[in-house]
This record gives C-alpha cells, sequence and structure tokens, in this order.
C-alpha cells in the first residue's frame, strides 16, 4: 500500500485483538485476525457513531461518545478475534471428553436441554463475573487508595489536607495501575497482544510519515504513540488527581459517589489532551505525554513480520491505496 505524504496527523486509531488488530476509521472500522490455519481473516463495519449530530461531536462532549463506542466495539472485537483465532474452540476441545462421559449414551436425548441450561449457567456466570470486576475495581481504586492515605496522614499528621489527599490517592492509582500492567505482561497470551499492538503503533506511525505500508518500513518505525489508549489512561489518572482536590466530601461513600460522577468529566478532557497530543509538537503538550510513553514500555512489543502483515491488512481496509489524509 503506497501512501502520499501527508500534512496532518491521521485520525485513524486501533487495538491490538487476539492474534489480531482492529483499525478505526471516521467511515469504517476494521479487524484482521489470523486464523489457526494462518489465514488472515477480514471483517468490516461502519464506524460506530459516524452518523450522530454535530452536536455530539463538539470538543469536550465527543470523548464521552468516543470513550462509550470504543469500548463497546473493542469488546466486540476482542471475543470475535478469540472465535477466529480458534481459541474458543480449544477450549471446548478440551472439555468435551469429560462431557461426553457424563452425558453418556443412554442421556443423549436430554442433550439440547442440558446445553440450554448451560448456556443460562455461563450467562450467569458472566454477569456475576462483571459484578465481580465493577467491585475489585473499585475496591482496587478508590477504596484502597482512600484507606492508605487515612493510614499514611495518621503518621503524618501534616498531609490531612484536600491537596494531599488527592495527591496520594492518585499517586497511588498510578502505582497500581503500572502493578497491574507489569502482572499482566508475564502471560504468555498477552505478550502476544501487546506484540500486536506495537505492530499497530508502527503501522500508523508509516502511514503518518507518508511512507509506503511495507513491512520492512513498518519494521523501522517506533511502537509508542503519543494517541495510544496507555497515554489515555495515564491522562486520566493524573486529571483524576486534579478533579479530586475539588472534591471536599470527607464522608468516604459521598467522597466515592462524587468521584464516579466526575467519571464523565475526566474522561472528556482526557480525550481532548490525547487528540492535542496526536498532533502538536509543543514541548509542553510533548512533555505531558511522555509518562504515557513511558508506560508503553510495558503494554507494547516488537512485532514480528507476520503480525505486521496483520496491522497492515486491517488498515489497507480502513484507508484504501492512494487515500489522502485531508479527507479525514
Amino acid at each position: 500500500m503506497k501512501c502520499e505524504k501527508v500534512k496532518k496527523k491521521t485520525s485513524i486509531g486501533g487495538q491490538a485483538l487476539i492474534e489480531g488488530i482492529m483499525m478505526r476509521g471516521p467511515e469504517k472500522t476494521a479487524m484482521a485476525v489470523r486464523n489457526p490455519e494462518g489465514e488472515i481473516v477480514i471483517e468490516s463495519f461502519p464506524t460506530a457513531g459516524k452518523g450522530r449530530p454535530r452536536l455530539f461531536k463538539l470538543p469536550f462532549i465527543r470523548g464521552v461518545f468516543n470513550f462509550v463506542d470504543s469500548m463497546s466495539i473493542g469488546y466486540r472485537c476482542l471475543m470475535r478475534s478469540a472465535e477466529i483465532a480458534g481459541m474458543e474452540e480449544e477450549s471446548k476441545d478440551k472439555k468435551a471428553p469429560a462431557a461426553e462421559a457424563a452425558v453418556g449414551e443412554d442421556n443423549q436425548e436430554n442433550q439440547p436441554k442440558a446445553a440450554e441450561d448451560k448456556n443460562i449457567g455461563m450467562t450467569i456466570i458472566l454477569i456475576l463475573s462483571v459484578l465481580l470486576g465493577t467491585v475489585l475495581a473499585v475496591g482496587l481504586f478508590i477504596t484502597l487508595p482512600a484507606f492508605l492515605f487515612n493510614l499514611l496522614r495518621k503518621l503524618i499528621p501534616a498531609l490531612d489536607n484536600n491537596i494531599w489527599r488527592a495527591v496520594v490517592e492518585g499517586l497511588t492509582r498510578i502505582l497500581l495501575f503500572i502493578l497491574y500492567l507489569i502482572a499482566v505482561s508475564m502471560m504468555k497470551d498477552i505478550k502476544r497482544v501487546f506484540m500486536y499492538h506495537g505492530a499497530e503503533h508502527k503501522t500508523i506511525f508509516c502511514y503518518e510519515k507518508g511512507e509506503e505500508l511495507t513491512v520492512e518500513n513498518v519494521r523501522r518505525q517506533s511502537r509508542f504513540h503519543p494517541r495510544c489508549g496507555t497515554s489515555f489512561m495515564v491522562f486520566m489518572l493524573i486529571i483524576g488527581i486534579v478533579v479530586s482536590i475539588f472534591i471536599t466530601a470527607q464522608n468516604p461513600f459521598m467522597r466515592t459517589g462524587l468521584k464516579l460522577l466526575a467519571i464523565p468529566v475526566v474522561v472528556s478532557v482526557g480525550y481532548e489532551m490525547i487528540k492535542l497530543a496526536g498532533k502538536s509538537e509543543n514541548r509542553i503538550v510533548r512533555a505531558l505525554s511522555m509518562p504515557g510513553i513511558w508506560i508503553q514500555r510495558i503494554t507494547t512489543r516488537e512485532p514480528t513480520d507476520d503480525m505486521i502483515e496483520v496491522a497492515i491488512t486491517a488498515f489497507g481496509e480502513v484507508v484504501p491505496d492512494n487515500q489522502e489524509l485531508d479527507k479525514y
């Protein structure tokens, strides 16, 4: 795929999937996933929110809607990539012998009802998992930092003010976030996802520089991109510190509730900052982007050539050959 020299940054975004990559443009979203046979499977669809009224695309309003769209389509593509990559079939194959032995030939007529009961059971488990994950997230990133601050202010009474509370709790969340990323990066499957993440960044960089999208050209690019979702999360954590300074409620339940209500504000500001970081060479903006770039050393890895091929394929579906960037 050959690209014309560009004058401004692309609005193409992406997400690493299981054995694949999703690329999202203003008009079209596409995912490319390598199946167990080594073939690249491509699926594409219109980008969510394309026909949304202009009001919802205004600065500090668009961020929340784009965040919800990204979470929704990202989850769908992730689940679909698991199917294409054969992970669900592999899981079923491992469970099949035990299931067949338990059912027996004389109970085969009851298999449809058993399957229906199993689906209901899996739905209940999924709902409970989401609820448990939400409870753990609130406990880990809101309750635990508050608990640690309360212990610390007893040891150092001078910290007993709202500014120090916001700073200490915010830095604790950032530390927990980094430790979480380090922990999951040690998992074999997650390492491969992080490698695809690197391929996504390199491909977008190659296009932004107006170079032909070849494996060789993409391989030479940096795997650290200022518009990365990792950087977005870091921006939100930092903005959360500032917002917390203005939350003066002392009741822990009320304070937690106000923080949750402030999430749309944090998301909106974080989105505008990440957009600015992607198109500005200002030194201050670049300095603000550095923490996110540093953490990308955890969430991205150098990809293999076959991973780069998948990224180029997904990108080619979103931006056809010789598509001029100024149209975006």
